[in-house]
């Protein structure tokens, strides 16, 4: 009995900790490798716990909602916070991305402008912070000098500003987001040198708004990989 309780006690434990590893990002925006990776791994914590006898069966559920309400408990404390859920992430700093974060927390470019743009920004230069939380879901700031108040605050009519539309993602040229404003790879790179980035396989994202000419660039130096 007392290696039963044991046994299901370090398999409750071994699973958090393999999906802590996975990353912040398994749990909030499932992909079907992380759908499967979370069957599979439930399906080896369980199969060693299960058992013919039903009042073992009534004890592993008695014990694993046990190590749950504990497991919540220790949440409450920072230490113990840290290592169950981890700390959030800041993403992008000031408008710029931070590389190597976006790396820790296993989030590519497109994931982070999808997410942006769901919160209602077109353009990465109106974020002040973008912050993946320990739940997996990514906070949106937005500049207060950009943002005071809005237009309809002030019965201001508003130009059409239009959506930036990434022309490089991690050094990769957008060639369909290229043809989308009559543009070709050669007037990218030419537009970029004449902005002092030659290397387009160094550029992190750029991006240009219908209305503008210059290409916005983020080599994805924003900050340091700490969140400080």
């Amino acid at each position: 009995m007392l290696l039963y309780i044991v046994k299901v006690t370090f398999l409750f434990s071994a699973a958090i900790a393999a999906l802590r590893l996975m990353g912040k990002s398994t749990m909030a925006q499932v992909t079907p490798y992380d759908l499967m990776a979370i069957v599979v791994i439930a399906a080896l914590a369980t199969h060693p716990v299960l058992v013919e006898d039903w009042f073992q069966a009534i004890l592993g559920m008695v014990l694993v909602t046990l190590l749950h309400i504990l497991f919540a408990k220790l949440t409450l404390y920072r230490k113990t916070n840290q290592w169950i859920l981890g700390e959030p992430t800041i993403l992008v700093k000031h408008g710029k991305i931070i590389r190597d974060n976006l790396a820790r927390c296993e989030i590519s470019i497109s994931e982070l402008l999808s997410t942006i743009r769901s919160e209602g920004f077109p353009d990465l230069r109106y974020v002040q912070y973008a912050i993946m939380e320990p739940t997996g879901d990514i906070s949106v700031l937005p500049k207060d000098d950009l943002y005071p108040v809005t237009p309809k605050d002030l019965n201001l009519s508003t130009p059409y500003r239009g959506l930036a539309l990434s022309l490089v993602v991690d050094g990769v040229i957008q060639k369909e987001n290229l043809k989308q404003i009559d543009k070709d790879v050669a007037w990218l790179k030419q537009t970029l040198k004449k902005q002092g980035f030659s290397d387009v396989s160094q550029i992190l994202y750029a991006a240009k708004r219908e209305n503008e000419d210059e290409i916005y660039v983020d080599m994805g130096k924003g900050g340091s990989a700490r969140n400080d």
